[in-house]
């Protein structure tokens, strides 16, 4: 990989750009902001039993955090702005957008094979499997999660050696943590280089998230908070086959919210990564009212309630659903609502927002809560949110 393929001025100038918006945000809109988050949060934490929460929001493109809570229960240290909190499947779109990058920069096309990137599936089914399939759930049937059994790279090769289809690829979407693992995996081994230090030393800051990992360093440890079971036991996440890709991201709220506002305007990006990212939000399969982008899911603004519901359903995540290829694919387009949500034993994640109207909301509790709750709350901001911009 060339030092030059990141612009970290870039990175610099738009973290600090960033930070400035935060900390430099109206009072009086902040705290009326504060009101209408604190009404939807604060009975959310007392009726689920969250200790700690904090929220990013943005509206007319400006950012704001607000923290609650404790980040740990034994220590009764405050969530504040440098908490960490395990995001899970959130960091699946920061896979994407590295995979996306690499798409764009000529390292890789969503269209070459397994195969072609990793020899031992050569002349195998799974070898055959398109890298789109990858990144939308959709290669024709796997596990939501890698199995137990398989502890090293030899055991995965030998499982997807194995593999078979139960659907032909691009039919049936099959969430799951194994695609978009390998297609990390593949992003980085087209540039030459390892998943974790592209991740780390590159994206994150030339997104501008310079308090984001995947291996939280030891001047950070006392940041990241305690994550706690739906029995009340603290627990972090334990590393696996694959986890990195798929569900391995810490991240502060200032940081998520930092990489949702690239997300809604990226031209503060260098080009090749400005392209990435809006390139993450083409459409290409349709699932009801829900379109699966490149990880990201998205719908049609304004959206229902019902909608996002469904389409955040248990059934839609565990369940494999027909999929109907959009030919050509849909290009990316402000008018949508964009959303992804994460967990991990002890931790909950939630992003969405709404280009075309500037406004977008990062919810991160150190409890795996309901995603129907996340889905609620977030929508009943969002609304309020729009309401205030007419």
């Amino acid at each position: 990989m060339k030092g030059s393929m990141f612009r970290l001025i870039a990175a610099f100038t738009f973290a600090t750009c960033a930070m400035t918006a935060v900390s430099r945000a109206a009072e009086p809109a902040r705290d009326s902001l504060k009101k209408t988050v604190d009404a939807v949060i604060e009975p959310l934490m007392k009726q689920d039993g969250i200790h700690g929460m904090a929220i990013g929001i943005i509206i007319a493109g400006k950012p704001y955090v607000f923290n609650y809570g404790v980040a740990s229960v034994e220590t009764a240290q405050p969530v504040t702005d440098h908490t960490l909190f395990e995001i899970g499947s959130v960091s699946k779109t920061l896979t994407a957008t590295l995979a996306s990058y690499a798409a764009v920069s000529g390292h890789l096309s969503q269209s070459d094979t397994t195969g072609q990137y990793m020899p031992a599936l050569r002349g195998t089914r799974f070898g055959s499997v398109e890298l789109l399939n990858l990144g939308t759930h959709t290669p024709g049937g796997v596990p939501l999660q890698v199995p137990d059994e398989i502890k090293t790279e030899a055991d995965l090769v030998a499982y997807l050696k194995a593999w078979r289809p139960t659907y032909e690829p691009g039919t049936y979407r099959t969430y799951s943590n194994l695609g978009i693992g390998l297609l990390g995996t593949i992003a980085a081994r087209s540039m030459n280089a390892d998943f974790n230090s592209l991740m780390q030393q590159h994206l994150f800051p030339e997104l501008g998230m310079t308090s984001t990992y995947i291996d939280v360093p030891d001047a950070r440890k006392a940041d990241y908070a305690e994550g706690y079971t739906k029995q009340g036991a603290p627990v972090r996440m334990r590393g696996g086959m694959l986890g990195a890709q798929a569900y391995g991201v810490k991240t502060t709220a200032a940081d998520l919210v930092r990489f949702m506002q690239a997300n809604i305007d990226p031209s503060a990006l260098d080009a090749g990564l400005q392209q990435a990212v809006t390139q993450t939000h083409t459409g290409y399969f349709q699932v009801g009212q829900m379109t699966q982008d490149l990880i990201w899911e998205q719908y049609a603004y304004p959206v229902t309630l019902d909608a996002l519901l469904k389409g955040n359903s248990s059934a839609v995540i565990l369940n494999p659903t027909p999929v109907s290829r959009i030919t050509p694919p849909q290009a990316p387009s402000k008018a949508v609502l964009i959303n992804k949500t994460g967990s991990t034993n002890g931790f909950g994640a939630y992003v969405a927002f709404v280009p075309e109207q500037r406004i977008g909301i990062v919810m991160l509790a150190n409890k795996n809560f309901p995603i129907d709750v996340r889905v609620r709350a977030a929508y009943e901001i969002l609304s309020t949110l729009a309401a205030k911009q007419r």
